[in-house]
């Protein structure tokens, strides 16, 4: 019998609106948002009703996105979905680790208001933004990256997506090649270079951050960006840090869950980004979108029979 996966969106399907569904119709949802709020007076604004502009702003983005990510995923384990396996992609590993109880709510929370503030400081030093690359092969990409100084693949995604980062100059460049080679590249809503050598300092901090939080062994297996595989306890905040400054290796994550027995993956957040991905990396495995009241009540009556 197949198990269910959570997974957790990153930055870029932030919107305004987001979350207040939620908020307004289950009161796990609601304690969750409101414990956030608590710690960081003016998030449910930003969310329910902030522009695209603020948030947008990483600083914003991140508390934001966790607390709907949070708040849906207190609202299906309440319903009686509960996840054998969890992972998220970039900020939402944070919410992945306090899914798979290894930091409490109130942890993660304010672990990913200083990785926000941290990133951002280290975006603010440096032009430099992020764009996906689309129809080449992995190795295509990174071939295309070489010459250049500043431009990293960042994200492995799935089989024909690749997201690159670095210099806003030097991508332009890039992309042209990108083109010319056949590919397409799309410029992603966020504002820095994550997961590149541009995020050094900002890994450094968090290391320095991590240090002050107690973090427990995973209940269930948590998956790393930094590895694609499945967190040693030993590992935690190391990985957490590295994650910043370097690649997000999500299709190994994927597939090694899809392989330990995973066959329904539900995003739980913002947006729809990850069912994309992981339908593209396998087109068997069942996907489901819970960011609304809607979509929530849905799904669990989706998984019900299973």
């Amino acid at each position: 019998m197949g198990q269910i996966a959570f997974v957790f969106p990153g930055q870029g399907a932030q919107h305004p609106g987001m979350g207040q569904s939620l908020y307004e119709t289950f009161p796990a949802a609601k304690a969750v948002m409101d414990r956030c709020e608590a710690l960081r007076p003016g998030t449910l604004e930003q969310c329910f009703s902030g522009t695209l502009e603020t948030l947008t702003e990483t600083v914003n983005t991140q508390p934001c996105m966790l607390a709907v990510e949070l708040a849906a995923a207190a609202a299906l384990e309440d319903l009686g979905v509960k996840p054998a396996f969890a992972a998220g992609f970039s900020l939402g590993e944070i919410a992945a680790l306090a899914c798979a109880g290894a930091a409490t709510v109130e942890d993660a929370f304010s672990i990913v208001c200083r990785r926000a503030a941290l990133m951002q400081q280290a975006s603010e030093a440096a032009d430099s933004a992020m764009a996906a690359v689309l129809k080449l092969s992995n190795e295509q990409v990174e071939a295309l990256a070489a010459p250049f100084a500043h431009v990293w693949p960042v994200n492995y995604n799935c089989p024909g997506q690749v997201t690159v980062a670095g210099f806003a100059d030097e991508l332009k460049e890039f992309l042209a090649r990108v083109k010319a080679a056949g590919g397409r590249g799309v410029p992603l809503k966020v504002r820095g270079g994550f997961h590149s050598p541009l995020m050094e300092s900002a890994a450094q901090g968090l290391r320095e951050v991590l240090a002050g939080f107690e973090l427990t062994a995973p209940a269930i297996p948590l998956y790393s960006n930094y590895t694609g595989l499945p967190y040693e306890a030993a590992a935690l905040k190391e990985n957490l840090a590295n994650q910043v400054s370097h690649p997000v290796r999500w299709e190994a994550a994927v597939r090694h869950m899809i392989a330990q027995g995973a066959d329904t993956f539900v995003e739980v957040g913002p947006g729809n980004t990850l069912c994309g991905l992981i339908g593209r990396i396998d087109a068997g495995v069942r996907t489901l979108a819970v960011e609304t009241a809607e979509q929530l009540s849905a799904a669990v009556k989706e998984i019900e029979p299973c």
